[in-house]
């Protein structure tokens, strides 16, 4: 790839393919970057993307999901591509954090990251802690940072995966209790004092940009963030300047601006050089794209036996006749609400029966003892995919007690035609839980594919994830089944065929619409909210 051309008030560091300039200086790469202190914190759980909270990023224009999971799934359930990284590097308060939001509001994609370095301090020791109440313990070090934990993190977010971030607290110098979960996006934004400082990492960044800002600009800025939002003095932070932040910068900081693809000269304001990053960055998400192919899905499993993970409810006459009723177009809103959890209290009870149970010995009030059989596992989640798999929820606690209910909101990109996930709300320690997931019509897979997804994000084995809906249709059946084979599948019944639109034939209509008694959605089809594409 040719070197871009020379900008008014952009320096382009070496050339700007991508990772040509450490290979070529390794000696004496390796004595610049300092050695990574092997001393460990504790593994707790990893979130931060900088401060927003919720996990959006609001702008003059638009809101940006900065929590979202990317929509590029194939046929098989797996991410082909993975999301593009960009490391933020420069001296404290160069404006990492200005350039990195600029950034991502010129980039107009939908799902991004936004991971801040001041998140992965290490834990301090008791003498420590009383260093830094005095101003005296080095945090422009990088021995100060978790690298490992931060290595660790950008690859699984860089594999579309969930991770957990610490939240660090500046005014006490401590993580706090409560970590923040952050799902894979298009682009990741990681910035940070360090963020070049360490070998591993930098192989990790698809382009890095330094932020290169005059000392005293950065000096004021650091002054009015350190005394206006973490209560510090102008003493100690000047203090803390002189001995640790300046020379840090001179030591450890400056000499990695010769690894960055650009260097960005006065930060913020230099909005030529964010927009030739922006272009760059366009043209790699084009090379990577990978749109949703229902055409490939629909045709992937076509002629294949149905799976053995599949089961359906035996079809008695019962069954049979509850089918006729809420197929027809012609029931009442009201007989269509009784007959479908007529339908989902059958379809819970017979996925009861493929949870594990030991056997077990318990005496009668008879004083005698009966052989029976008690549930091996330790505890049942349901989690509904929103919004007709809400309605499935009442059935689940009715036969389940204490059963624990969490929800997914997937919604389809009108634009695209590819799933997108907006929302979660997962219990605590899910991942020990048999988990029990529902929607109430499953046509092509898409967005049950995706749920599970999620679930294997949070660590639910495949082996515990029970899939159940009403009705779905051979294609889901046949995506889900070859994506996540362990998975079981659990259904009142299949249908053969989905038409041009995906709608499941001879199907059941929309039920959320049927069900909340909602207006039809303009194409009719059997997804939740046009939301959910499966």
């Amino acid at each position: 790839m040719s070197s871009p051309p020379a900008y008014p008030g952009i320096r382009i560091s070496g050339c700007w393919a991508l990772g040509t300039e450490s290979s070529s200086n390794a000696g004496p790469l390796d004595r610049l970057l300092p050695p990574v202190g092997t001393g460990r914190s504790p593994r707790k759980r990893t979130t931060s993307q900088c401060k927003s909270e919720p996990p959006l990023l609001r702008t003059s224009k638009r809101t940006i999901y900065t929590a979202g999971r990317p929509p590029w799934y194939n046929e098989h359930g797996t991410q082909s591509k993975e999301a593009f990284a960009i490391g933020l590097g420069g001296g404290s308060a160069s404006g990492k954090t200005t350039v990195a939001r600029m950034i991502i509001e010129a980039l107009d994609v939908p799902w991004v990251v936004l991971l801040s370095m001041d998140s992965f301090y290490k834990v301090l020791t008791q003498q420590q802690q009383e260093q830094a109440a005095h101003n005296n313990f080095n945090f422009d070090h990088p021995d100060a940072f978790d690298f490992d934990l931060i290595i660790s993190t950008l690859k699984k977010l860089k594999q579309g995966r969930s991770v957990q971030v610490p939240i660090y607290d500046f005014t006490t110098h401590s993580r706090k209790k409560d970590w923040k979960t952050l799902y894979g996006a298009n682009v990741i934004i990681f910035e940070g004092i360090m963020a070049f400082a360490d070998k591993t990492l930098l192989e990790l960044l698809d382009m890095k940009i330094f932020v290169d800002t005059d000392s005293d600009i950065r000096l004021v800025r650091r002054l009015r963030r350190d005394i206006g939002e973490r209560g510090r003095d102008i003493e100690g932070v000047i203090k803390q300047y002189n001995k640790f932040v300046k020379p840090a910068f001179d030591q450890y900081i400056q000499p990695t601006m010769r690894l960055a693809d650009i260097v960005v000269p006065r930060g913020s304001g230099n909005t030529v050089a964010i927009d030739l990053i922006v272009q760059h960055v366009h043209s790699q998400l084009e090379e990577r794209k990978l749109r949703w192919d229902m055409a490939a899905l629909a045709s992937a499993h076509q002629c294949h036996p149905l799976p053995r993970t599949l089961s359906v409810l035996k079809s008695t006459p019962q069954v049979r006749g509850m089918h006729t009723i809420i197929r027809d177009k012609e029931t009442s809103r009201d007989e269509f609400i009784f007959y479908s959890k007529r339908l989902m209290r059958l379809l819970i009870e017979h996925a009861l029966s493929f949870l594990p149970f030991q056997d077990c010995v318990v005496q009668t009030p008879q004083g005698q003892n009966y052989a029976g059989k008690c549930y091996a596992g330790k505890q049942i989640t349901g989690v509904s995919i929103l919004r007709a798999g809400e309605t499935m929820e009442p059935a689940l606690r009715a036969v389940c007690k204490d059963v624990r209910i969490g929800t997914i909101l997937i919604q389809t990109n009108q634009l695209t035609g590819e799933p997108e996930l907006h929302y979660l709300r997962l219990p605590k320690d899910i991942s020990d839980d048999h988990v029990i997931l529902m929607d109430c019509t499953v046509s092509t897979g898409a967005a049950a594919m995706m749920a599970v997804r999620v679930l294997l994000d949070h660590d639910v084995p495949e082996a515990k994830i029970f899939l159940l809906s009403l009705l779905m249709a051979e294609m889901g059946v046949h995506s889900v089944a070859y994506a996540f084979p362990r998975v079981r599948i659990i259904t009142t019944a299949v249908d053969k065929r989905v038409n041009d639109l995906f709608r499941i034939i001879p199907g059941i209509g929309n039920f959320g619409d049927r069900y909340f008694g909602t207006d039809a959605v303009p194409d009719g089809s059997d997804e939740e909210e046009v939301a959910s594409t499966g």
